[in-house]
């Protein structure tokens, strides 16, 4: 098997539970709005956040379009003018609350961080990453963070993984592997980038893209046996 020697890992829904983030920051913002949060509500706030973060992926917006604009969209959809960037500092502060874990993860990157070179790569804003790793204790077992608003690229841009590439120490490409949980964001960004990649898919969602992971796990501890197996193709994909 190849034999890896720096593992880059996504945050969200790979390592800490952004979901439970985002709720958790969303009930405590329209509580302080004196507005009820209504699933209808929240169902449109996702898919109108989702949609934003995917035209920044595809570099069509900017990240501060992203944040600022989203709360004002959800507004108006039903009926009322807010003030986008005024909301969003403020769900900004709730969200850096939330370090949930996903399960396993602490428990594998304790394990692994003496044994391969880490490092994390993100999409989203430095200050909350920053904020939520240091909160879970997860900081310190990484050799460095790179978070896309730092870079001024995003995943799956070739140009953030090459800004991180070369602020690493004797990289070799062929010895990385990226293991995230987004198929258009960390597996086509690693693939672009040259290295292998691990599709991270606990919610074992079909793939009807022609994005191919060279690997895919269901449990992060799937990824210790991934590491040691002594035979690549008992994982990968078919």
């Amino acid at each position: 098997m190849k034999k890896y020697k720096t593992l880059f890992f996504d945050v969200d829904d790979t390592l800490l539970d952004f979901g439970a983030a985002e709720k958790l920051a969303l009930q405590l913002l329209f509580k302080e709005q004196e507005i009820p949060l209504t699933s209808a509500i929240e169902d449109q706030y996702k898919n109108i956040n989702q949609g934003l973060w995917k035209r920044f992926e595809a570099g069509e917006i900017h990240r501060d379009e992203v944040v600022n604009t989203r709360f004002s969209l959800l507004f108006k959809e039903f009926g009322k003018e807010v003030d986008g960037s005024s909301l969003e500092k403020k769900y900004r502060s709730f969200l850096e609350q939330g370090h949930e874990f996903i399960t396993g993860a602490f428990e594998l990157i304790s394990e692994l961080h003496s044994q391969f070179d880490l490092y994390i790569v993100t999409n989203g804003v430095s200050q909350t990453q920053q904020k939520r790793l240091r909160a879970s204790g997860l900081y310190p077992l990484f050799k460095d963070i790179f978070v896309s608003e730092d870079t001024g690229f995003q995943k799956p841009m070739k140009e953030f993984f090459d800004y991180v590439f070369e602020r690493i120490p004797q990289f070799e490409v062929k010895h990385a592997l990226i293991i995230g949980d987004s198929l258009s964001a960390d597996i086509l960004g690693g693939d672009t980038a040259g290295m292998d990649t691990c599709w991270f898919n606990p919610k074992m969602k079909q793939n009807d893209s022609d994005i191919c992971p060279t690997y895919q796990i269901h449990k992060l501890e799937e990824l210790k046996q991934l590491l040691s197996a002594e035979r690549k193709d008992r994982y990968m994909l078919i």
